[in-house]
C-alpha cells in the first residue's frame, strides 16, 4: 500500500436516493490505525458554458434548496445511466435555455468536493447557439428563469454572490483568461 493510500475494510450503505447515495467506509489508514470516511457517491453531471453572438454568457436562475436561496448558474446537469456527457451537455442546454448549438466542445473535467464525495463536473463550451423551436422543457421539478449576461455583469454577479457555485465561477473565469489572452 502506497504511503497514502487508505484500504477499504467495510462498506456501510446507508441512503440510496434519486441523486446520490451515501456510504460509511471502515480504511486502514497508511499508519495502520483505522477511521472511518464518509461518502456521497454521485453519477456526475456536466455544465454547458454557452456564449451567444452578441458575446453574452447564457444562464438560468434557479432555486437552490440546499443553500435556500436562488442563484445564477450556467446551465447544468445530473447525467443519466449510461449518459455520455457531451450527450448530456447538449440535452441539458436545451432544456434549461431552449438553445442547441452547433458545436459541444469539451473544456476540463473535475471532481466538485473530493473530501467526501465522487461527483465529477464535465465542462463544456457551447459555440454556434441558436434557439430551437420545439426544444425540450426543463425537468417537471424543476423551473428557471432564463438569463443573458455579459462577462463584466457576470462578474458582478460574481461579487454581489448571486453567482455561487464553483462551475460558473470556474466558467467565468475561463473567459476572462481568453479575454486577457486577445489583449
Amino acid at each position: 500500500m502506497s504511503r497514502l493510500e487508505e484500504r477499504t475494510i467495510n462498506t456501510e450503505k446507508i441512503f440510496t436516493g434519486k441523486v446520490i447515495s451515501l456510504q460509511v467506509e471502515d480504511v486502514e489508514l497508511p499508519n495502520g490505525k483505522t477511521s472511518k470516511r464518509e461518502i456521497i457517491k454521485h453519477p456526475g453531471a456536466v455544465a454547458v458554458l454557452a456564449v451567444t453572438e452578441d458575446n453574452k454568457i447564457v444562464m438560468v436562475e434557479q432555486y437552490r434548496k440546499a443553500l435556500d436561496k436562488i442563484i445564477a448558474e450556467i446551465p447544468a446537469g445530473k447525467l443519466e445511466a449510461g449518459e455520455e456527457p457531451r450527450v448530456c451537455a447538449e440535452r441539458e442546454l436545451e432544456e434549461e435555455t431552449g438553445y442547441g448549438c452547433t458545436e459541444m466542445e469539451w473544456l476540463i473535467s473535475f471532481y466538485t468536493s473530493p473530501g467526501f464525495a465522487d461527483e465529477l463536473v464535465h465542462l463544456y463550451i457551447a459555440k454556434g447557439l441558436m434557439k430551437k423551436e420545439n426544444a425540450a422543457s426543463p425537468d417537471e421539478d424543476e423551473f428557471v428563469n432564463l438569463m443573458e449576461v455579459t462577462l463584466d455583469e457576470a462578474i458582478s454577479l460574481l461579487k454581489q454572490q448571486r453567482i455561487y457555485d464553483a462551475k460558473t465561477a470556474y466558467a467565468i473565469q475561463y473567459l476572462q483568461l481568453q479575454e486577457a489572452q486577445k489583449k
